[in-house]
Protein backbone atom coordinates (compact mmCIF):
# COMPACT_ATOMS: atom_id res chain seq x y z
CA UNK A 1 0.00 0.00 0.00
CA UNK A 2 1.31 3.41 -1.01
CA UNK A 3 -0.29 6.55 0.44
CA UNK A 4 0.33 10.08 -0.76
CA UNK A 5 -1.44 13.34 -1.49
CA UNK A 6 -2.50 13.63 -5.13
CA UNK A 7 -3.79 16.99 -6.30
CA UNK A 8 -4.59 17.98 -2.69
CA UNK A 9 -6.48 14.74 -1.98
CA UNK A 10 -5.11 11.92 0.18
CA UNK A 11 -4.98 8.61 -1.74
CA UNK A 12 -3.90 5.06 -0.94
CA UNK A 13 -3.11 2.57 -3.67
CA UNK A 14 -2.49 -1.16 -3.65
CA UNK A 15 0.54 -1.36 -5.92
CA UNK A 16 3.93 -3.00 -5.90
CA UNK A 17 6.50 -0.58 -4.45
CA UNK A 18 8.47 -0.68 -7.72
CA UNK A 19 5.47 0.18 -9.90
CA UNK A 20 6.22 3.39 -11.83
CA UNK A 21 4.25 6.36 -10.52
CA UNK A 22 3.00 6.89 -14.09
CA UNK A 23 1.02 3.64 -13.96
CA UNK A 24 -0.24 4.33 -10.45
CA UNK A 25 -1.60 7.67 -11.65
CA UNK A 26 -3.04 6.38 -14.94
CA UNK A 27 -4.14 2.82 -14.16
CA UNK A 28 -4.91 2.83 -10.44
CA UNK A 29 -6.21 6.39 -10.07
CA UNK A 30 -7.62 6.90 -13.61
CA UNK A 31 -6.00 10.29 -14.24
CA UNK A 32 -4.89 10.19 -17.86
CA UNK A 33 -3.49 13.69 -18.35
CA UNK A 34 -0.01 12.40 -17.51
CA UNK A 35 1.18 10.68 -20.68
CA UNK A 36 3.38 7.70 -21.44
CA UNK A 37 6.00 8.82 -23.91
CA UNK A 38 9.18 6.76 -23.90
CA UNK A 39 9.17 4.89 -20.59
CA UNK A 40 12.85 5.74 -20.12
CA UNK A 41 12.63 9.25 -18.65
CA UNK A 42 13.96 10.85 -21.82
CA UNK A 43 11.00 12.73 -23.31
CA UNK A 44 9.17 14.45 -20.43
CA UNK A 45 5.61 13.52 -21.45
CA UNK A 46 5.07 11.99 -18.00
CA UNK A 47 6.30 14.98 -15.97
CA UNK A 48 4.53 15.56 -12.65
CA UNK A 49 5.49 17.42 -9.47
CA UNK A 50 6.58 15.55 -6.35
CA UNK A 51 6.88 17.91 -3.40
CA UNK A 52 7.17 20.77 -5.90
CA UNK A 53 9.91 19.26 -8.05
CA UNK A 54 9.27 18.21 -11.65
CA UNK A 55 10.01 14.49 -12.03
CA UNK A 56 9.53 11.84 -14.68
CA UNK A 57 6.69 9.66 -13.44
CA UNK A 58 7.81 6.74 -15.61
CA UNK A 59 11.10 6.61 -13.67
CA UNK A 60 9.72 7.31 -10.19
CA UNK A 61 8.75 4.26 -8.17
CA UNK A 62 5.50 4.33 -6.23
CA UNK A 63 7.41 3.75 -2.99
CA UNK A 64 9.33 7.00 -3.59
CA UNK A 65 6.16 9.11 -3.23
CA UNK A 66 4.84 7.49 -0.05
CA UNK A 67 3.80 10.34 2.23
CA UNK A 68 4.62 13.00 -0.36
CA UNK A 69 2.61 15.53 -2.35
CA UNK A 70 2.09 14.76 -6.05
CA UNK A 71 0.54 17.18 -8.53
CA UNK A 72 -0.48 16.19 -12.05
CA UNK A 73 -1.75 18.38 -14.88
CA UNK A 74 -5.28 17.81 -13.52
CA UNK A 75 -4.22 19.36 -10.21
CA UNK A 76 -2.43 22.40 -11.63
CA UNK A 77 -5.72 24.33 -11.56
CA UNK A 78 -9.31 23.19 -11.09
CA UNK A 79 -10.58 24.93 -14.22
CA UNK A 80 -7.56 25.36 -16.54
CA UNK A 81 -7.07 28.92 -15.28
CA UNK A 82 -3.37 28.56 -14.48
CA UNK A 83 -1.43 31.32 -16.31
CA UNK A 84 0.48 28.69 -18.29
CA UNK A 85 -2.69 26.95 -19.42
CA UNK A 86 -4.18 30.26 -20.55
CA UNK A 87 -0.93 31.22 -22.31
CA UNK A 88 -0.79 27.81 -24.02
CA UNK A 89 -4.18 28.55 -25.59
CA UNK A 90 -3.37 32.16 -26.43
CA UNK A 91 -0.12 31.16 -28.16
CA UNK A 92 -1.77 28.18 -29.89
CA UNK A 93 0.97 25.87 -28.64
CA UNK A 94 -0.46 22.38 -29.13
CA UNK A 95 -0.33 20.70 -32.45
CA UNK A 96 -0.92 17.04 -31.62
CA UNK A 97 -0.97 17.94 -27.91
CA UNK A 98 0.52 14.72 -26.59
CA UNK A 99 3.54 16.25 -24.85
CA UNK A 100 1.74 19.32 -23.56
CA UNK A 101 0.88 18.22 -20.03
CA UNK A 102 4.53 17.36 -19.40
CA UNK A 103 5.65 20.62 -21.00
CA UNK A 104 3.26 22.66 -18.83
CA UNK A 105 4.28 20.85 -15.64
CA UNK A 106 7.98 21.46 -16.35
CA UNK A 107 7.26 25.12 -17.17
CA UNK A 108 5.22 25.50 -13.96
CA UNK A 109 8.25 24.38 -11.98
CA UNK A 110 10.36 27.01 -13.74
CA UNK A 111 7.92 29.86 -13.07
CA UNK A 112 7.61 28.84 -9.42
CA UNK A 113 11.40 28.96 -9.04
CA UNK A 114 11.95 31.95 -11.33
CA UNK A 115 8.82 34.03 -12.06
CA UNK A 116 10.59 36.21 -14.66
CA UNK A 117 12.99 33.93 -16.55
CA UNK A 118 14.97 35.08 -19.53
CA UNK A 119 14.55 33.32 -22.86
CA UNK A 120 17.87 31.52 -22.28
CA UNK A 121 16.71 30.37 -18.83
CA UNK A 122 13.47 29.05 -20.34
CA UNK A 123 15.33 27.13 -23.03
CA UNK A 124 17.77 25.67 -20.49
CA UNK A 125 15.04 24.64 -18.05
CA UNK A 126 12.82 23.07 -20.70
CA UNK A 127 15.70 21.11 -22.27
CA UNK A 128 14.78 17.43 -22.26
CA UNK A 129 11.03 17.89 -22.68
CA UNK A 130 10.54 16.80 -26.26
CA UNK A 131 7.88 17.88 -28.73
CA UNK A 132 7.75 15.72 -31.83
CA UNK A 133 5.70 18.38 -33.63
CA UNK A 134 8.47 20.94 -33.07
CA UNK A 135 6.39 23.68 -31.44
CA UNK A 136 9.30 24.83 -29.30
CA UNK A 137 9.04 28.47 -30.38
CA UNK A 138 5.38 28.54 -29.31
CA UNK A 139 6.20 26.79 -26.02
CA UNK A 140 8.81 29.45 -25.25
CA UNK A 141 6.38 32.23 -26.24
CA UNK A 142 3.70 30.80 -23.96
CA UNK A 143 6.10 30.63 -21.00
CA UNK A 144 7.17 34.23 -21.68
CA UNK A 145 3.49 35.29 -21.83
CA UNK A 146 2.66 33.47 -18.59
CA UNK A 147 5.63 35.13 -16.95
CA UNK A 148 4.41 38.58 -18.05
CA UNK A 149 0.70 38.06 -17.36
CA UNK A 150 0.86 35.54 -14.49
Amino acid sequence: MVSFTLNDKRVSVEAEPTTPLLWVIRDHLALTGTKYGCGAGLCGACTVHVDGKAVRACQTEASAVDGKRVVTIEGLSPNSSHPLQKAWIAEQVPQCGYCQSGQIMKAAELLRLNPKPSRAEIVAHMDGNLCRCGTYHRIISAIERASREG
